[in-house]
């Protein structure tokens, strides 16, 4: 009798447009999982190296219909839905969306769900005296757990502190406070002791966690070998870096609001997004038990330090491997608003600044000079109006230029380019870029190439809401010319010289 071969595992995956999601599909493959994801812009994942080996459904995680379709004949599902910023009503919306989820998973017979909740200090589950105290992150993160291990499909729920690996949040934030201040006064949250973990830990423990024995429904600690002070890790990642020892002077004076603004200044996690986690910072956070070791064994060489996480981080971001980074899940924007390309623009009045040029360039040139832009390079155009443009940004809560880019290279729809995402990418034809600073509007810069002959086409398009919209853009009207004609002259000078590595700096004093 010929042996039957049984079927590979289905995997469920929200959030894979996010910095934990975006890393767990390939580690799930890698294991032998069937992978489907739900996602609400599946066109955000196409540049995904992994994106034609999955199973893609589209729709939004509040709608039954499109969580239950994604659920069916899945054994286990990874519930990875988290808001970055702390909205009006985000906590609702994030028991909403749990409900929902649990509701469609035990209708479907999922065999487990797997969370991936924040830490939190003694006495802060629920019924603690510690959980009125909570930050809003951390509370909504302790209830969405509470709601999926009462559903009544198993669920295992891994509950981080500070996640270290390229890319994330806290890392950035911890990465840049570091190299750009050698001397600091800081809030007293600084001593607090936090237990951080390696990234690839973090997944280790996820993709072992679909195996866990079908009785297991409870929460787990999670959390690296080394129980630091934010002071403390401030000082060994300057030591990893080989950067001098910093003066750190704690004040109790500086509260999480304020630690806010300062973080959206000097790093490029936006206040919005510094706000939930500089108030997480305020409460000391560590491993109270290590029960996980009863059923996912530690490797061989141990779990990775923080000395040795740090390091790893560096280098992938020295060789542009950073995989995911937190700026992939949009924060700003509403991905549903229409496209400037709609045939029936469904918004009303647009203005646009639209210009062209004629090059010598081949159009694979051009299209190199067009990806390449941003981040270190700049954007071919007086550097200086870039630069207060993102401080202005900056000052009123937006995300400011210093996000950059994940790569140099080569860009993915879905993911951040300063301040702007992108939105549509057609290599060696369109790039589109959706804004995403504070603006009275909508706005989009298009980089077109056009071959036969080879001209490069440039488009700025602005939706405004309400007058001030309209008076922004005549306001700022008078500058086209000199920013925008001066990128469109610079880009097509770039492509004629072959050297796409040529940006801001370079070409700084030219018109």
């Amino acid at each position: 009798m010929k042996a039957v071969t049984p079927s590979p595992r289905r995997a469920l995956v929200t959030g894979a447009t996010g910095y934990i999601g975006g890393r767990l599909v390939p580690e799930l493959l890698a294991a032998g999982f069937t992978v489907r994801v739900l996602a609400r812009s599946p066109d955000r994942l196409r540049d995904r190296p992994w994106a034609d080996q999955i199973e893609i459904v589209a729709g939004d995680a509040t709608d039954p219909r499109a969580v239950t379709a994604a659920l069916r004949d899945v054994d286990v599902a990874y519930y990875l839905l988290h808001s970055l910023v702390e909205g009006e009503g985000f906590d609702e919306l994030e028991a909403s969306m749990a409900t929902t989820f649990v509701d469609a998973a035990r209708s479907s017979g999922v065999g487990r769900i797997v969370y991936l909740g924040g830490l939190t200090p003694p006495g802060a589950d629920a019924g603690g005296s510690q959980t009125a105290a909570l930050s809003p992150h951390l509370s909504s993160r302790l209830r969405v757990g509470e709601i999926l291990r009462a559903s009544g499909v198993p669920t295992a729920e891994l509950r981080a502190a500070m996640i270290i690996g390229s890319g994330s949040a806290s890392f950035e934030m911890l990465r840049y406070l570091t190299e750009r201040l050698p001397a600091m006064v800081t809030p007293k949250w600084v001593r607090n002791r936090i237990q951080p973990i390696a990234i690839r830990d973090v997944l280790r423990y996820l993709v072992a966690s679909a195996d866990l024995p079908p009785d297991v429904n409870r929460a787990f600690d999670i959390g690296g070998p080394d129980v630091l002070t934010y002071a403390d890790m401030m000082q060994r990642y300057a030591a990893v870096a080989q950067l001098h020892r910093r003066i750190i002077v704690p004040v109790p004076v500086l509260s999480p609001t304020l630690s806010s603004h300062w973080v959206g200044l000097v790093t490029p996690v936006p206040r919005a997004i510094a706000r939930p986690l500089v108030a997480s910072l305020k409460h000391e956070v560590f491993c109270r038990e290590h029960d996980i070791a009863q059923f996912i064994s530690n490797p061989a060489d141990g779990l990775v330090g923080f000395d040795r996480a740090v390091e790893l981080a560096l280098r992938r971001i020295k060789e542009a491997d950073v995989a995911t980074r937190w700026s992939n899940a949009s924060v700003f924007g509403a991905p549903s608003d229409p496209l400037p390309t709609d045939p029936d623009w469904a918004g009303g009045s647009l203005y646009s600044d639209e210009r062209e040029r004629e090059t010598t360039a081949s159009p694979s040139a051009l299209w190199q000079v067009i990806e390449g832009i941003g981040g270190e390079r700049g954007w071919h155009s007086f550097p200086l109006a870039w630069e207060v443009r993102g401080l202005m940004d900056s000052a009123i809560g937006g995300v400011g230029l210093r996000r950059g880019r994940r790569d140099p290279d080569r860009l993915m729809v879905g993911e951040s380019l300063d301040f702007w995402r992108v939105e549509e990418r057609i290599p060696e034809k369109l790039l589109r870029l959706r804004a995403e600073m504070r603006l009275p509007g909508r706005a989009w810069l298009e980089m077109t190439v056009d071959a036969d002959p080879t001209t490069y086409r440039q488009r700025a398009i602005f939706h405004p809401r309400g007058l001030w919209g309209h008076a922004y853009w005549w306001m700022v009207a008078p500058f086209h010319g000199i920013v925008f004609g001066s990128m469109v002259r610079n880009i097509v000078r770039t492509a004629e010289k072959g050297d796409a590595s040529v940006g801001t700096q370079q070409l700084s004093g030219e018109a």
